[in-house]
């Protein structure tokens, strides 16, 4: 007859399990509950991100068709017959007028911006702010 070999002695180890303290189940509820409430802001903060993208865009195709149109009106001016020192200074004013609306125009732009990603961003930090104290309040009921 073949004898099996003897299974190890579990009891000690058994005994320490079970002296071992396990931390409490999580709250599913409350986990669920936060974990909406995070998909919640994530999805508000995109959508405030692509109106700003959107507005941006809008914005920018607008300054492109006022560009073109002072542009043709710029032509025509400097198509008028003139004497080569008031054309010249005619050419030197539209130039800095091109280029002060420029300047203008990418400050309104990253105005735009940087307003849209302020927004967000303060969206992301007030849920974040939120879920730390849920945090907190989860792991005082321990």
């Amino acid at each position: 007859m073949t004898e099996f070999p003897k299974m190890p002695d579990f009891s000690e180890f058994t005994k320490l399990f079970a002296s071992m303290k396990m931390p409490a189940a999580p709250n599913m509820e409350a986990f669920v509950s936060a974990s909406r409430r995070n998909m919640e802001t994530l999805t508000a903060a995109n959508r405030i991100a692509m109106e700003g993208a959107q507005a941006v865009a809008k914005r920018h195709m607008e300054i492109m068709q006022q560009g073109m149109s002072e542009m043709t009106e710029a032509m025509r001016a400097l198509a008028l017959p003139e004497d080569p020192q008031a054309k010249a200074a005619k050419q030197a004013e539209l130039l800095k007028q091109a280029y002060e609306h420029a300047v203008a125009n990418m400050k309104e732009l990253g105005d735009l911006i940087q307003r849209s990603n302020a927004e967000a961003m303060a969206l992301l930090n007030q849920r974040f702010t939120e879920a730390m104290e849920e945090v907190k309040s989860l792991a005082g009921q321990g």
